[in-house]
């Protein structure tokens, strides 16, 4: 039985591989299901046994860049070091992600598409921004009820957070424009220090 459910792991890994290299080369309308099969080395079958279509599988192959890049540091917030210095963290590795090639394949993805297909833009959206605001909101949370914020809404403000951090950078990378070794950094050090002020407790 664990043999089994090792292979099943294996095999739904493949299967989001081969899916996550088609999508960045030929786009969320572009790819088919045999494309994937191919780049996956799997049958069709196999692939509807973990994946109840494309918009599934795509948001599959969303979930699981973000679980790699940002869950990690949210799983556990009351083991998280100084809070000043776990903002920073999180900030620094949000915009790792989002200007990643990875991370700027998938955006194009579903800024491409979304449009014509509302579900990758739901998908994406859960899989992805939805996820790491919950995750962030818990930390907020945990450190509002420990007297150290003073946080209303925490899914609010972890947005507002994320989009502090991406001033000067994001915006920059996904055009093409120059970004510098220190602007990622001075915006994260930039963010913590509003966001703290902002929301720090009476």
């Amino acid at each position: 039985m664990a043999a089994s459910a090792a292979l099943s792991r294996d095999k739904r890994e493949a299967i989001l591989d081969g899916a996550a290299a088609v999508f960045s080369a030929h786009g969320y309308e572009g790819a088919s299901m045999s494309m994937i099969t191919a780049a996956a080395g799997v049958s069709k079958g196999t692939i509807y046994q973990h994946f109840t279509g494309k918009a599934a599988l795509f948001g599959a192959t969303v979930a699981r860049e973000c679980e790699r890049s940002l869950a990690p540091l949210f799983q556990d917030p009351a083991t998280l070091p100084d809070l000043a210095e776990a903002l920073r963290d999180i900030g620094t590795r949000l915009i790792a992600m989002l200007t990643s090639p990875e991370g700027l394949a998938i955006e194009r993805v579903v800024m491409t598409e979304a449009a014509r297909f509302p579900e990758l833009a739901e998908a994406f959206f859960a899989a992805g921004p939805a996820s790491g605001l919950a995750l962030m909101a818990r930390l907020l949370a945990a450190r509002t009820q420990a007297g150290e914020l003073a946080v209303a809404d925490p899914v609010f403000a972890a947005e507002q957070f994320c989009m502090l951090c991406q001033a000067g950078t994001v915006m920059r990378t996904r055009l093409g424009l120059p970004v510098g070794p220190d602007d990622a950094a001075r915006a994260v050090d930039e963010a913590v220090r509003v966001f703290l002020r902002a929301y720090a407790a009476a």
